[in-house]
Parts: C-alpha cells; sequence; structure tokens
C-alpha cells in the first residue's frame, strides 16, 4: 500500500490557514501554558519535559503524540534530560494504551523534521492503537500517577 486513505481526515488535510488560532508551534502553545484547559486541548498525561496529546484527526482509535516540550524538529536536538523523560513517558503511554485499549499491536513511529507530517513543527512520536476518559483513567491508574482532576492531564514524575 503507498498511501493510507482515511476519509475522515480530509477536513485536516483540506484546511486552509493551517492552525490560524495559534500563534507559532501549535505543540509548544500545549506545552506548560494552563493546565486547566487539558481535556479541551486533548492531553491526556504529561511528564516535567513531555506531554501526550490525543490526535485531532485520529487514523484509529487510541491515536496519540508523546511530544517533548522542548522545541525541537530533529531528535537528536534533544539533551539527555528531555531523552530519558520522553522516553519513559513513551513507556506509560503503551502502558495506558493496553490498560485503556487492550489492542494487538501497535504501529508507532517518530515524526523527525521537514516534511514528516508535522515532524518540521516539532519532533514528536505518534502511537496508533480515542477515547480521552479511557485512556486518562489507564494513565491515572498507574504507578507514581498524580491525578489532578477530570480536566487535567495526568501527571508524572520521573526520578
Amino acid at each position: 500500500m503507498d498511501h493510507v486513505f482515511a476519509p475522515w481526515r480530509i477536513e485536516w488535510v483540506e484546511r486552509e490557514g493551517g492552525n490560524d488560532d495559534v500563534e507559532g508551534c501549535v505543540f509548544c502553545a500545549f506545552a506548560g501554558g494552563n493546565r486547566d484547559r487539558d481535556r479541551e486541548r486533548r492531553v491526556v498525561a504529561r511528564s516535567p519535559r513531555s506531554f501526550v496529546l490525543l490526535n485531532n484527526y485520529p487514523y484509529n482509535p487510541g491515536h496519540v503524540m508523546v511530544i517533548p516540550e522542548t522545541h525541537a524538529g530533529d531528535y537528536r536536538d534533544l539533551d539527555d534530560d528531555a531523552l530519558l523523560d520522553h522516553a519513559r513517558l513513551k513507556q506509560r503511554t503503551f502502558d495506558a494504551l493496553d490498560d485503556g485499549m487492550g489492542p494487538d499491536a501497535y504501529n508507532a513511529g517518530l515524526n523527525l523534521g521537514g516534511k514528516a507530517a508535522g515532524g518540521s513543527i516539532e519532533e514528536h512520536l505518534q502511537a496508533v492503537a480515542d477515547t480521552y476518559d479511557r485512556l486518562h483513567e489507564a494513565f491515572a491508574a498507574q504507578a507514581g500517577a498524580e491525578f489532578r482532576g477530570e480536566d487535567r492531564a495526568v501527571e508524572f514524575e520521573f526520578e
């Protein structure tokens, strides 16, 4: 197969003007900031240096992105602390997807720079395995999770 056909994504593909409501990088706009808007923005979990965002136009239910808070179009530009934090949150994400969605397998990949479907915006992992509630609950049930309310992302501190 040369192309994945996902007709429900056509609104995203054909939109004009990009993200007019966001100045600069959309991912940077979601990093930090007002965490009381996490649910509205579809941020389901956070660690000190990364966050998990449900894809607005998913290929499948459970399509999430794990995004470092450091703006970088290239994975090699992340420092060791950001790399480790991102890797740990990816592990937590697969655990939450297992518990919340129960998929048979995953397709996962990094979008890195250039025209790599948002990679020119910022490096991020795409994992396809979308319900906010099931994933939010699965993240909250993990050891070390800090539940801050239904409308805020579950938070993790890594040592």
